[in-house]
């Protein structure tokens, strides 16, 4: 590593600091622009939901191989170059996707968007953290760098929805590669000509283990996304997928294990806490999916507003700040990690048992104002310290290995969140659906009395008869199709509530926890 500072020598510290942490956004924005309004997206490609969810996974499944490789290309090419090419292209690949309705393009598009995510994030967090001098530097950078993924979704969110009130869908792509030309803008005139790291050759590239790694993780997000709609292994598209991620994981582990100087080093799991950590990972992000279904709820039985429910997402980001703020406390008051853990899923099992009973026909925003923002400060007392304790779960030289491990959690995590709500809401909802169904028959005496009632409202509202009476038929199982989400999403928040305890249950009573803060402390304090 040199010494010579690869900005320049004008530039204050609190300017460098500030400039790192906007140009990190970078990530947030190729990661979240096209998932931050999944309906809206989806109607401007002409796709189906499960496209742009599949859209996502190939997005951060290309970000998670690429890490693999990503300190190649970084020592190679001169540090400031680097950065302007990945922005440049990032902004050019945003313009292109904003004039793309062919889906296949948009993968492929997704897909560099993916690897352009993935080249600036590791650099820009270390130049980040060697900003601070203090003892507490991983910390910050580390709450800084995860802080800024954690809120970003919010303000995506109220962005998406300012433009899509005031301009076209496009204009969202057209937005985020402006950000990437400001990035451009801002590396030209504050970095130097310095190189970070001496220059290392790119020819020992394992481009085989990247093919590899990348095909497995493709084809398993195909398996999981698709694989309740296309009716599991009724489809041989299902099929297919699920032995060529099979294949193609297999050989990457056998050839990480055998060659002698692999992208990968498997050994990084012989380490029971490197597994704890996966595991924790993997259960962190399942539960946070839930929020979708908070989200849904608001569009679908509620009737909010496109705008209000993006509104409402900075109390849920306010909890978020809050439970970071409580994390940098305890870590600097070295508290174990073991007992972060326990109050971060204890507050998802109290925000899951609340919300269950705030699952009504209707609600206001002071009903579910509490639990909102606790479901966000659960996230923020969990994430740094998950992702730290993750990191120094092995010795040093292992630490780039175990970020990978965390990073294929939260991803493996995220599209299996998504799997399990979707699957089970539409297992669930068809069933209440059904049942319910049974007691608005035609001939049934309440039924004919709701009808009639209903169909008499609409004569009055001007409508013929007739149309007045397929209105009120039509609003009952309206109303028996939201009772039906209503009921499956208590039984969701109640199973995961339960699910949650049982976490909590685990952290008490789990051995290398108890033993793992030592190590921890060392790690990050170097004490």
């Amino acid at each position: 590593m040199s010494e010579v500072s690869i900005f320049k020598s004008w530039v204050p510290n609190w300017a460098i600091i500030a400039i790192i942490f906007f140009c990190m956004l970078h990530s947030m924005v190729l990661l979240g622009v096209y998932t931050s309004n999944v309906t809206y997206a989806a109607s401007f490609l002409d796709v189906e939901v499960e496209d742009l969810q599949f859209s996502m996974c190939v997005t951060y499944g290309t970000f998670l191989a690429t890490l693999l490789i990503e300190s190649r290309f970084f020592k190679f090419f001169p540090t400031k170059k680097y950065f302007l090419v990945i922005y440049g292209l990032a902004a050019l690949t945003f313009i292109l996707t904003a004039y793309t309705e062919i889906f296949s393009l948009f993968i492929i598009l997704r897909m560099v968007e993916g690897i352009l995510m993935a080249l600036p994030v590791l650099p820009l967090r270390l130049f980040l953290i060697s900003r601070f001098k203090s003892k507490n530097a991983v910390i910050i950078g580390f709450s800084i760098n995860y802080g800024a993924l954690m809120l970003a979704s919010p303000f995506i969110m109220n962005i998406a929805v300012w433009l899509l009130e005031n301009y076209d869908w496009k204009y969202m792509a057209l937005g985020s590669a402006f950000f990437q030309i400001v990035c451009v803008a801002l590396v030209m005139i504050t970095f130097n000509n310095n190189r970070y790291y001496k220059k290392i050759p790119l020819y020992q590239i394992d481009w085989a283990s990247f093919i590899l790694v990348l095909t497995a993780i493709i084809c398993g997000s195909y398996f999981v996304v698709y694989g309740q709609k296309k009716y599991w292994f009724e489809s041989s598209q299902i099929i297919v997928a699920l032995i060529v991620a099979l294949i193609t994981g297999g050989f990457f582990i056998a050839r990480q294990m055998l060659v002698t100087r692999p992208t990968f080093d498997m050994k990084v799991f012989q380490y029971s806490n490197l597994r704890t950590g996966l595991l924790l990972s993997v259960v962190f992000y399942i539960v946070r999916s839930t929020l979708n279904i908070c989200h849904s709820t608001m569009y679908v039985v509620w009737n909010w507003e496109p705008s209000r429910v993006a509104h409402v997402q900075y109390l849920n980001m306010i909890g978020v700040v809050t439970g970071m703020i409580l994390t940098g406390i305890f870590l600097a008051k070295s508290v174990a990690s073991r007992y972060i853990f326990i109050l971060g899923f204890s507050l998802f099992a109290v925000f899951h048992f609340w919300f269950t009973f705030l699952f009504v026909p209707d609600a206001s925003l002071a009903d579910i104002a509490i639990p909102y923002m606790l479901q966000g400060v659960a996230v923020g007392v969990i994430f740094v310290p998950l992702v730290l304790f993750t990191v120094s779960a092995v010795p040093k030289h292992y630490a780039p290995f175990a970020g990978i491990v965390g990073v294929a959690g939260r991803f493996w995590g995220s599209i299996m969140g998504f799997a399990i709500i979707q699957n089970a809401g539409w297992f669930l909802q068809s069933t209440h659906f059904t049942k319910f169904r049974q007691f608005v028959l035609p001939e049934s005496p309440e039924t004919q009395r709701r009808v009639e009632q209903l169909t008499k409202n609409f004569v009055g509202k001007g409508y013929t008869l007739d149309d007045s009476n397929k209105l009120a038929m039509k609003q009952i199982i309206s109303s028996v199709s939201k009772q039906s989400i209503l009921l499956s999403n208590m039984e969701i928040f109640t199973a995961m509530g339960y699910f949650m305890l049982i976490v909590v249950i685990f952290l008490l009573l789990n051995q290398h926890l108890r033993k793992t803060f030592d190590v921890f402390k060392n790690r990050i304090w170097g004490n």
